[in-house]
């Protein structure tokens, strides 16, 4: 392997300097509950599991995004090549919860170690990846060199850089391209992400968003037809995904359709952050509306006007209850939006705010009438009452982004096995 510029060696050695202090830190995030108080360790590299015996594919995704747009990956590993190990490592909580439930059966979850060198080492040599598979923009020097180093086959799938990271790669170019060129097979996200990695250097074997060859979110059925019951035949507006700020602003909208008693419709809130649902509920009820919590084991939906769902791992439950969905991290600036494919696939219409820069789709799917944009909260109120009065008109437009999001997957799980061939029969 070629030397390593000058960059990244200073990073290197960097990072071996500081490699004293990471356990402190990672104790003080678990303290601050950001971190596995009991898999630390998996952290610093040291494995909590033994490698099988044979061939081992090693997907990373940073959070629950990148985690989840691995498990079409995943499950397409185990049932094409059973005999390889799969083992999928995350960097948050949230995403290894999630994986926990739906990764499937056989695969293995570890959290990723910090790229120091020594908690490199540790974890490359315990678990001597065959095939690496790194998701978005987790570009860690010595995890990838690393990895290359020991002779594994490495693939970037949905490469994406923001800006501010475009900008700082081009000042290494060096560096850019070293990393980049570790690499046996590049695949950008979409075609402004390719322009930028190309941009910097980096060779892009193609175009393919990981996250449009996933399966449905899952589901309870036995929980799903429970909460159909209890809800009857109530109006279901979920708040999906919803950040600090949305949440006013959606209640607030929510009010104005409460005072027809004609109807009786129910709100979900589903936030992004499930540790903020008492301060949701304080904000409902600051409202005057009556907002159990999920994680409190309230079970009332049949009565209750705001239902706060601060859960995880259910975000296909509450898709599947609602009528109409207003995905968060789009009312706000600063979040960028939140994916679309989850309701389109599901059948549920969905609206969002002017801020879905992170999501080119949305673009797409507006022009087919599979989506629509608010520019302001108001806006909302004609969706709240087509969910009331027109319920036809949101059914088409869940429709459209059905059969949108459907042939885009088809065409992305044709392009999982550009990454298979990697690993051989």
């Amino acid at each position: 392997m070629s030397r390593r510029p000058l960059s990244l060696s200073i990073y290197a050695l960097a990072a071996r300097a500081l490699s004293p202090l990471a356990p402190a830190l990672l104790r003080a995030r678990a303290q601050a509950g950001k971190e596995d108080a009991s898999r630390l360790g998996e952290r610093l590299g040291r494995a909590s599991l033994a490698r099988p015996e044979g061939r081992l594919a090693w997907l990373h995704g940073a959070s629950v995004g990148e985690s989840l747009s691995l498990l079409a990956l995943a499950d397409r590993l185990r049932a094409e090549r059973p005999a390889v190990t799969v083992l999928v490592t995350s960097g948050t909580r949230a995403a290894a919860e999630l994986l926990a439930e739906r990764l499937p059966a056989g695969a293995l979850h570890q959290y990723a170690p910090v790229d120091t060198p020594g908690a490199v080492a540790r974890f490359l040599g315990h678990w001597r990846a065959d095939l690496v598979v790194i998701a978005e923009s987790e570009l860690w020097p010595n995890l990838i060199l690393g990895a290359k180093a020991r002779g594994a086959r490495l693939a970037l799938v949905s490469a994406r850089l923001s800006p501010a990271s475009l900008r700082r790669w081009r000042r290494a170019p060096r560096a850019a391209g070293a990393l980049f060129g570790a690499f046996d097979l590049v695949l950008a996200r979409d075609r402004d992400a390719a322009d930028g990695l190309r941009a910097l250097g980096a060779r892009v074997d193609g175009v393919a968003d990981m996250k449009l060859a996933a399966q449905p979110l899952p589901v309870d059925e036995g929980e799903l037809a429970r909460l159909r019951a209890a809800i009857g035949g109530r109006p279901v507006i979920l708040a999906a995904s919803t950040h600090d700020g949305e949440e006013t602003l959606i209640l607030e909208r929510f009010a104005q359709i409460t005072k027809d008693e004609r109807f009786k419709p129910l709100l979900i809130v589903a936030p992004r952050h499930v540790d903020r649902g008492v301060e949701i509920e304080r904000l409902a009820t600051g409202l005057g509306f009556a907002a159990p919590r999920r994680s409190a084991g309230a079970d009332w939906l049949g009565a209750a006007e705001v239902y706060v769902a601060d859960t995880v791992g259910e975000l296909g439950l509450w898709y599947r209850l609602a009528g109409l969905a207003v995905l968060g991290g789009s009312l706000v600036p600063g979040v960028g939006g939140h994916n679309p494919l989850e309701p389109a696939r599901l059948g549920c219409a969905f609206v969002v705010g002017p801020h879905t820069e992170n999501w080119p789709l949305y673009g797409a799917l507006e022009a087919e009438g599979a989506s629509a944009r608010v520019a302001a909260p108001g806006e909302l109120d004609r969706y709240f009452r087509d969910l009331l009065e027109a319920p036809a008109a949101l059914a088409a437009m869940a429709g459209k982004a059905r059969a949108h999001v459907a042939a885009l997957d088809a065409e992305a799980r044709e392009t999982t096995a550009r990454v298979l061939a990697l690993i051989g029969p």
